[in-house]
């Protein structure tokens, strides 16, 4: 498994997006059009690539001069729970870190809390719907 950071150029975007609609957005019920964000050309992008397939991907935003979102967070169905996700999580945190960010903030749907939990993020702010699923506001230092 390799680790690439890409643009919305990259050939590789289109299969960004399709893994993220298969995992994000389908199982809800959302069409195609609800997986891209205004933002994405001001977002990284870090995707895990498994034998020339896009396997995982989680997306970066800024949102202030040290604070950025993350989002997206999406890992091929049959392998999640497997370890792609945080070597994900931390890939971007690194990333992030040396770019001059110190902390990340994220939505997570409520039955993600526990994975990022285990990666050292805190909820903060009451409960929420996004989605039509119940969220946390998340952060945690980088």
């Amino acid at each position: 498994m390799e680790f690439a950071f890409i643009t919305p150029e990259d050939a590789r975007y289109a299969d960004e997006l399709e893994l993220r609609f298969r995992v994000l957005r389908e199982p809800i019920g959302q069409p195609r059009t609800a997986v891209a964000f205004p933002f994405e050309k001001e977002s990284l992008h870090l995707i895990a690539v498994d034998d020339g397939r896009v396997i995982g991907c989680v997306l970066f935003h800024p949102e202030g001069e040290h604070t950025g979102r993350l989002f997206q967070m999406a890992v091929a169905s049959g392998l999640q729970k497997g370890g792609v996700g945080t070597k994900l999580v931390r890939r971007l945190e690194e990333e992030v870190r040396g770019r001059g960010f110190g902390e990340v903030i994220l939505h997570a749907r409520q039955t993600a809390v526990p994975f990022y939990e285990r990666l050292g993020y805190a909820c903060f702010g009451e409960p929420y719907t996004e989605v039509g699923l119940p969220h946390r506001h998340m952060r945690r230092d980088v």
